[in-house]
């Protein structure tokens, strides 16, 4: 998880690819890189821009449980989310579940129910961008091996085959 943006790095304004210092182009998009602090300026002024919200949770307001972890973990997704403009409460489980600290500390990670789409769609982003997943094409993830027809398409690697063979020629991803 991105929690923060170190000065002494240089970062890709497009993909947010994180780089050492003496690095000037990003090796993906190839645009020039940013410095940390020119980065965190640029978020914070994207948040300003995209975000006028309050940072305050008020008593009244609705809240939904978004996550259930460690302490470390939630305390980690909650400063990420602030980054990000999106307050959020860290809260202990109710009296009624488990007190005598057999699973270790756990916490609830609430946002406002009114602020669930971005979140999901900052966590979807924030996902995409540490396992790797916005470095491929996923267009051909829900791609489905149907042996009744004569051709498939490997969601893997996109390489087109006929039904006959139970694995990619191409990749070698196996569907049997």
């Amino acid at each position: 998880m991105h929690l923060n943006i170190e000065p002494d790095l240089k970062y890709c304004p497009q993909c947010n690819d994180e780089y050492r210092a003496e690095i000037g182009a990003c090796a993906t998009c190839g645009v020039a890189l940013l410095t940390g602090l020119e980065m965190q300026a640029r978020m914070a002024a994207h948040r300003e821009e995209k975000s006028p919200r309050s940072l305050e949770i008020f008593p009244d307001e609705p809240m939904t449980t978004i996550r259930k972890g460690p302490v470390l973990a939630m305390k980690q997704l909650q400063a990420y989310l602030l980054q990000q403009g999106i307050p959020s409460l860290a809260t202990k489980e109710s009296p009624e579940n488990c007190t005598k600290g057999c699973r270790g500390s756990e916490l609830l990670l609430q946002v406002r129910t009114s602020d669930l789409r971005e979140v999901a769609a900052v966590l979807e982003e924030e996902y995409r961008q540490t396992t790797g997943l916005s470095d491929h094409d996923t267009s051909l993830a829900d791609a489905v091996y149907n042996v009744e027809v004569q051709e498939a398409v490997c969601p893997a690697c996109g390489f087109r085959f006929t039904t006959s063979s139970t694995s990619c020629p191409d990749c070698g991803l196996c569907f049997g």
